[in-house]
């Protein structure tokens, strides 16, 4: 079978697309065939070798992706061939034409979704969910402020605030993103390169301020986000790529807090109710991943570069 492989860390070029032997599951594991695969900036992050979990060379990456199983291991009574699965994998692997999964980390894929918007339920939607609700105890009439909602985890964000009764000012960087942020629900949408940007959100909540910032890039953005909370608000930090200087008298005043989430820390029992919730996002017809942009498996540098542009639109997903 074809996969990408990374023999060393380093730039997207060491993703290479190699012919490597199709695994076969074990017990409790089934072989699915991969229709389409994640990419999230986290998968740059672990190809360079500084991110928070270091995979073992070599390796291939992606921990997203949905497809079809094609086979069942021992063990497994939950599942029969041609099930239509999303997947959490808990070692990377998706980007590749088969993976082998545990029975527990696949989930079904109701017909009406596509298998690449399949490919970015996962990491955008457990990271979604466990940042407004896990940590942030998120309550109906909540100010949220996604910093950054055009991407796969803030149109997640959008989706599940909408839901829960929250109201929800968007930002994003581009006409193409605001336009996208406000039809996925956003009551406000906001160019977050305004100046006047903390001054609007502001004004939109009549001075009381966000009580939740969902904040994808804290490197560019922490410093301000906290003086745009409200009292006791929080910030959950989804992305930083570098440190960041902020004023802690701005904490201080409003007896706020920074969070942080990284899904490798969430327990079995809060991912089994992560994924219950996009179950029943999907079925009701309140969740629905957007996909900006589909490049085949060959075309994962590519990918990797993409993912970390300005101007994220949507989910990118590799097709094997």
């Amino acid at each position: 079978m074809k996969a990408i492989v990374v023999h060393e860390f380093g730039a997207p070029e060491v993703m290479k697309l190699e012919e490597i032997a199709k695994p076969a599951p074990g017990p409790g594991q089934l072989l699915v065939r991969v229709r389409a695969a994640g990419v999230n900036p986290a998968d740059t992050y672990m190809r360079t070798g500084t991110y928070a979990r270091k995979p073992t060379l070599p390796y291939t990456p992606g921990f997203d992706g949905a497809g079809i199983v094609e086979s069942i291991g021992s063990n497994v009574t939950n599942w029969k061939p041609n099930d239509r699965v999303y997947l959490n994998a808990s070692s990377p692997g998706t980007y590749a034409e088969y993976i082998v999964v545990d029975a527990a980390n696949a989930h079904p894929l109701p017909e009406r979704i596509t298998f690449a918007q399949g490919a970015g339920l996962h990491v955008p939607y457990a990271t979604a969910y466990r940042s407004l609700f896990q940590l942030a105890h998120a309550r109906p009439n909540d100010w949220l402020l996604v910093h950054g909602a055009s991407g796969g985890v803030g149109i997640a964000a959008v989706q599940f605030a909408r839901a829960a009764g929250l109201r929800v000012i968007g930002t994003a960087g581009t006409d193409r993103g605001r336009e996208l942020v406000a039809k996925e629900g956003a009551h406000y949408v906001l160019d977050h390169r305004s100046p006047d940007m903390a001054a609007r959100v502001a004004e939109i909540t009549g001075n009381h301020g966000a009580d939740i910032i969902v904040e994808m890039l804290a490197n560019v953005n922490l410093g301000a986000d906290l003086k745009m909370l409200a009292m006791r608000g929080r910030v959950v930090v989804v992305g930083s790529r570098g440190d960041v200087q902020i004023t802690p008298r701005d904490l201080m005043s409003r007896e706020s807090a920074i969070l942080a989430v990284l899904l490798w820390n969430v327990s079995p029992d809060e991912m089994a109710s992560i994924h219950a919730a996009i179950a029943a996002g999907l079925e009701n017809g309140t969740l629905r991943p957007v996909v900006g942009k589909e490049l085949p498996l060959a075309e994962a540098s590519r990918a990797h570069k993409e993912v970390l542009e300005p101007g994220a639109y949507g989910k990118i997903v590799l097709i094997p």
